[in-house]
């Protein structure tokens, strides 16, 4: 009997030693398929210097991902990797001064014969970049060359743009969409309720709105109407640009957006023909008849369609602004803070205390950088990253340096933190500014524990040793302590404001307590100096530093070998998510669900104090 089991052990074991041989030999057989298909595509990979566009044709303007001021370059091996298996190539991100130097390249390039504004894949941007996109584009038509905008179907953002073309064209089957902007966000008191979570919340300024998706179940009040009034502001300015451009009325705008129903049974059911008679568009064009007005227009390849450079292509044919190393003879830095402020060292799109202090640091210890520009993109985050920012940014003030903001879409709440003692701020008239507050957030579960039979009890030395254990309730002693250090931190913001703004307290005190204020009405209370954009920024410090020739020159952070190891593979992992089918409207609902939470758990003040504008779901 015990020879049969021993004999039977035996058999298993060997089957187990046969499959455990078999797993190992497939893996490293994968393994090296994988090696040899990665070193192949390496060695076919031939960089070239400089891509040259060997024939004149329509510079196809692609607008894919998100708009971003900064970002990781694109790195060659997993570019080729992700061509040779085929996937879609469209970056997730288009950096916004690439768009810039194209058009304003492509004005005086004899080789372009004009734009083809590609809005398809167009992601989150900002009021201030199309803006600015659509002066570029004014200045290329002045060069006699049109722009063209041809599309199935225009979103909003891509209209708005669209609008600065010369001619619009729309897919017979396709339409229009103008809706509007609004400021919609989450609530879930109820539902931190019924899990019995005591959340503790601390905030100082009754429009400081960051907190209220915790504490209610609803706007307040005082945040619908200091939201409806900047969101009417962004409106107005778009609406303006949409019927300056179009030569269009108020009234026709206004008739589209709030009678779509009537308007629309008005035209027989049909979008593209309501777009045509409203004159948001100049034709309707089926994608064959595009494809032959585009090749009159641009010439055809050997193909028969229309001759096209593309944007990526187009880009390496000529040197990007702001990369030259600076010089002897005069040179402006320019630094990108884009993203939430936390504390310690963070990647690009993110704005880390320390990263962003040591930039600063770089800047003030180069003698051939003569003034900086601090380009803020940023609705704040943690106060002591905010903090050691500024006390940064006050050591390079003692050079004697000048020092210029340039605000982006949002430069709030922290971001204004570290704007406020700059020489002059520049902001554009769709910036999104102000939200002088701060707060605290601290949950408990004690009630939700209990409700599973678990307790929290035990003995310590004073009344704050249990001090932040989440198991229990928080001590009244603690929840004094932090009012009173959020107080403070309240009283040290409005004294940086009113210092680097020279406004009096006063005066302050009708400004702060969490307000926000579009750029026009904020240059209006002077909490910015000037409207402008980057360049107009760049001007400044340039006149302020006493510069009559004078070059500017990005300042950036060094990168890793990890930053550079994560990024060939992650960087195609969301090209991949990014060209799955998954419906856009499903990513959207998922991404405003998940928008305040995942600030919450990015948080990391030292001591839970933030200064943030959590104002989401604005793009266009």
């Amino acid at each position: 009997m015990k020879d049969l089991i021993r004999s039977i052990v035996n058999i298993f074991r060997w089957v187990g030693r046969i499959i455990s041989s078999i797993r190992v030999l497939t893996l490293n057989l994968a393994f090296l398929l994988l090696l040899i298909f990665i070193i192949s595509a390496i060695t076919s990979y031939s960089p070239k210097k400089e891509t040259k566009v060997s024939a004149s044709g329509a510079l196809v303007l692609s607008l894919s991902g998100n708009i971003v001021e900064e970002k990781q370059p694109s790195d060659p091996i997993s570019t080729v990797i992700n061509k040779k298996l085929g996937f879609d190539t469209l970056p997730t991100k288009t950096l916004f001064q690439d768009i810039l130097d194209a058009i304003e390249n492509a004005a005086v390039d004899d080789n372009v014969v004009c734009i083809l504004l590609d809005l398809r894949s167009l992601g989150s941007v900002g009021l201030n970049q199309l803006q600015t996109i659509g002066k570029a584009l004014t200045n290329f038509k002045a060069s006699g060359k049109k722009v063209i905008a041809a599309e199935d179907f225009y979103k909003q953002k891509a209209y708005y743009l669209a609008s600065f073309a010369d001619e619009i064209y729309l897919n017979p089957m396709g339409a229009v969409d103008l809706h509007g902007i609004g400021a919609y966000r989450l609530y879930f008191k109820d539902a931190i309720d019924k899990l019995k979570v005591n959340y503790n919340v601390f905030r100082v300024g009754t429009y400081k709105s960051a907190l209220e998706p915790i504490m209610r179940n609803s706007m307040s009040a005082e945040a619908k109407a200091q939201n409806m009034a900047w969101l009417t502001a962004l409106w107005d300015t778009i609406t303006k640009d949409i019927t300056r451009e179009r030569k269009l009325s108020l009234d026709s705008i206004r008739s589209y957006t709030e009678n779509i129903a009537s308007e629309l049974a008005t035209a027989g059911g049909d979008t593209a023909k309501l777009a045509l008679e409203t004159g948001l568009v100049d034709g309707l064009k089926t994608r064959e008849e595009l494809r032959v007005f585009l090749a009159d227009l641009a010439g055809k390849d050997q193909e028969g369609n229309f001759k096209k450079i593309k944007l990526n292509d187009y880009l390496s044919t000529f040197s990007r602004s702001f990369v030259s190393p600076p010089s002897s003879g005069g040179s402006i830095g320019i630094i990108i803070a884009e993203g939430a402020i936390l504390t310690g060292k963070q990647p690009i799109g993110v704005i880390g205390g320390d990263s962003l202090s040591q930039l600063i640091r770089k800047a003030r210890m180069n003698s051939n950088i003569n003034a900086l520009v601090l380009r803020i993109v940023s609705g704040g985050g943690s106060v002591f990253a905010s903090e050691v920012i500024r006390q940064e940014i006050l050591e390079y003030k003692k050079t004697g340096k000048p020092l210029v903001i340039s605000m982006g879409a949002m430069a709030a709440s922290g971001g204004y933190w570290i704007a406020a003692d700059a020489d002059k701020i520049l902001a554009s008239p769709a910036t999104l500014t102000g939200s002088i507050g701060i707060f605290a957030a601290i949950p408990t579960f004690e009630n939700t524990l209990s409700d599973l039979g678990i307790y929290s009890d035990g003995v310590g030395t004073t009344s704050l040793a249990a001090a932040l254990d989440l198991s229990r309730p928080l001590s009244p002693l603690l929840k004094e302590t932090i009012d009173i250090s959020l107080h403070r931190g309240y009283e040290q913001f409005l004294d940086i404001v009113s210092n680097g703004r020279s406004i009096s307290q006063n005066e302050l005190t009708q400004l702060a307590e969490g307000r926000v204020f579009d750029g026009k009405k904020a240059m209006e209370l002077g909490l910015v100096d000037e409207l402008g954009d980057l360049k107009d920024a760049i001007s400044s410090a340039a006149n302020l530093a006493g510069l009559d020739s004078y070059s500017a020159t990005y300042i950036r952070r060094p990168r890793t070998v990890k930053d550079e190891f994560l990024k060939m593979f992650s960087g195609r992992v969301s090209a991949w998510l990014a060209s799955t089918t998954v419906s856009p409207s499903l990513l959207t609902a998922v991404g405003r669900l998940m928008a305040p939470i995942r600030e919450i758990m990015l948080f990391n003040d030292p001591k839970g104090l933030y200064a943030q504008c959590l104002i989401h779901d604005l793009s266009l």
